[in-house]
């Protein structure tokens, strides 16, 4: 029997890994059986190309839980290892002292990535346990090692007499571990870190009814055995190539994935490369509709089909983080902050590589199946909104496949839609004037006005698209976007205009002075227009400039501008062409003529959802009085 102390340089290495990295303290489960997986997956390669003279065979993990002994038992049948590997490989850990070691990933003490990268996963074992064992033998023909240690740098190393390949850890919990010995809690955790690896584990056994024979009697009475109850799936659909798998096999994988999810995912876009680095993976678009603060962290990372979190923040460009699914690769550092990860390049490359997949995967479906896309458009567009603010690579191939729909449920691309309109909606200065509503509801009477006069009128109705339009116009500088309850939409009305006013000069300055005198000015600036007899007489219009930048304070861009305290202001447009407008003008009874004033004003508040609380209530009394 050997004794001696393992080479570490700090006095005892396992407290420190204890307390420093408690709060992922379940993450023990996941080295160990990594490890197994890794000593499996070499085996195989050693027989594949003859360096190993062994039979591979149908190798299983197991894990094994001895509630009574106080136990946790992980049994590989992989590589193994001799007395000599068992000295190299678990003896000799180098560390550069623990003070470097703490100062330098203090910021990642959370990272369940940390320990694999410092080649301590077998020694996460000691988060839990008081004591472990190695019983091991390997592939060669040597003899088995027996290995322990009671979480002190001082170790025992024996022979063995094990006589099947592979390596089996004890684990003898310690007191403050012991709910780990519960079947539920094991059962979860390998459900959570191991649910995708790629050997097979075994976890207990189950009970299996075997199938009835087409040539059985009637009384045949079906033989029901144990078997062993495997908990992961060793072949995910995202480890396959997209051609050997059917639209079936992608949503019953999403199923695997979320059984709480009862909605189908509109679509799915499959990541596939090996080339600058590596990276597999599998992303669905649920519906998400207009929901910006639908729950985020359903995209899983995995590493090698080892799980590793669900915070890919910085892996996966931020617009698709409310999509779901998994990604998996070898090349994404972990061992590092957060803020590392963000800046390091082969990372940036990942993102960069999902966005352009992603943009590719939306073109090629839109070209596919326009009609289909169509009508996907509003359980997808937040997405693709935020994308094109947030990422400039995929802004610039959005033009290809983003949609503006209308009021009318007619869609167009950009292009199509400056051709479109090119003819009719241009503006004094010859710009492009894109008419849009956010409420197809509450802007019903201004949305009929632009369509009476032949107008395209565009439903934007996405909490961020003030943002967005601001960019577009940037990019596209012949083209002005407008509310269509807008002051700019006069540019075009009065293009269209020939009506003459009913009002003669003069009677207009009586008008406007009347009016000025009810209407409060600190709110409203008075307009008189000469329009259609069939329009409302009275129409509060805001301008286009002032609502915009408070729907950008309320998403979030207000701050940088400076508007984050804006004054209510608009525009009362007055059609002096309106039987209202004359009777205001001709009314010599002050306080009718005031009342007049504050109903009509009250009503075209009230079609802009500007009525509230005591005004509403006043409105509510002065109209039951006018009906008398």
């Amino acid at each position: 029997m050997t004794t001696g102390k393992i080479n570490v340089s700090v006095e005892n290495i396992f407290p420190l890994i204890k307390k420093f990295l408690y709060s992922d303290h379940e993450i023990f489960l996941r080295e160990l059986i990594s490890n197994g997986t890794d000593a499996t997956l070499k085996l195989k390669h050693l027989t594949s190309i003859g360096e190993a003279n062994v039979e591979y065979g149908n190798p299983i993990i197991e894990v094994k839980i001895d509630k009574e002994g106080k136990k946790i038992h992980i049994i590989d049948q992989g590589l193994g290892m001799t007395a000599d590997e068992v000295e190299k490989y678990i003896n000799q850990v180098a560390f550069s002292g623990a003070e470097e070691f703490l100062d330098k990933y203090k910021d990642s003490a959370k990272d369940s990535g940390i320990i694999g990268h410092f080649g301590l996963g077998f020694y996460s074992a000691f988060m839990v346990a008081e004591k472990v064992e190695i019983i091991t033998k390997s592939y060669k023909d040597e003899p088995a090692a027996h290995w322990t240690c009671d979480g002190s740098p001082e170790f025992t190393l024996e022979p063995a007499d094990k006589t099947t390949r592979g390596t089996e850890i004890i684990l003898h919990i310690a007191e403050d571990s012991l709910e780990f010995l519960e079947e539920f809690k094991i059962s979860g955790l390998l459900s959570k870190y191991n649910k995708f690896m790629p050997i097979p584990i075994k976890f207990g056994t189950k009970k299996e009814t075997l199938p009835k024979p087409e040539d059985a009697p009637e009384d045949f009475t079906a033989e029901t055995i144990e078997v062993d109850n495997i908990v992961n799936n060793p072949n995910p659909a995202w480890t396959k190539q997209p051609a050997d798998l059917s639209d079936e096999d992608y949503k019953n994988f999403y199923r695997e994935m979320y059984p709480m999810q009862f909605e189908e995912p509109l679509f799915h876009i499959h990541l596939n490369v090996d080339y600058p680095f590596n990276l597999t993976g599998i992303l669905y678009f649920p519906k998400l509709g207009s929901d910006m603060q639908i729950q985020k962290d359903k995209i899983q990372l995995y590493q090698n089909q080892v799980y590793v979190t669900d915070n890919v923040e910085g892996i996966v460009p931020e617009f698709l983080m409310m999509l779901r699914g998994v990604v998996d690769s070898p090349d994404i550092p972990l061992n590092v902050s957060r803020s590392g990860l963000q800046a390091d390049g082969a990372v940036k490359k990942i993102s960069n590589y999902i966005t352009r997949k992603v943009a590719d995967k939306l073109k090629s479906l839109f070209n596919e199946n326009r009609a289909d896309f169509e009508q996907k458009w509003n359980d997808i567009k937040i997405v693709l909104e935020y994308g094109m603010l947030s990422e400039d690579k995929f802004y610039e191939k959005a033009g290809a496949f983003v949609l503006y729909p209308t009021v009318d449920n007619t869609y167009f691309t950009l292009e199509e839609l400056k051709e479109k309109i090119k003819e009719k909606q241009t503006d004094k200065d010859g710009k492009l004037v894109v008419l849009y509503a956010g409420n197809k509801e509450a802007q019903h009477s201004y949305i009929e006005i632009a369509k009476d006069k032949g107008y395209e009128v565009l439903l934007l109705d996405s909490p961020i698209i003030s943002h967005l339009i601001q960019k577009i116009e940037g990019d596209n500088s012949g083209m002005q976007f407008v509310r269509v309850d807008s002051d700019h939409i006069d540019n075009l009305i009065k293009k269209e205009e020939t009506s003459i006013s009913k009002l003669s000069d003069e009677e207009q300055a009586s008008l406007k002075t009347v009016l000025e005198t009810i209407v409060p000015k600190q709110t409203y600036t008075v307009q008189l227009e000469a329009l259609d007899s069939e329009a409302a007489p009275f129409i509060i219009t805001q301008p286009e400039f002032i609502r915009r930048m408070k729907e950008m304070s309320q998403t979030g861009g207000g701050g940088m501008f400076g508007m984050g305290n804006m004054p209510e202001m608009y525009n009362l447009v007055v059609n002096t062409n309106s039987d209202l407008a004359t009777s205001i003008l001709n009314n010599s009874d002050k306080s009718a003529q005031e009342n007049l004033v504050k109903q009509a004003l009250d009503l075209a508040k009230l079609s802009q959802n500007l009525l509230k609380g005591e005004a509403l209530t006043a409105f509510v009394k002065r109209s039951f009085e006018l009906i008398k």
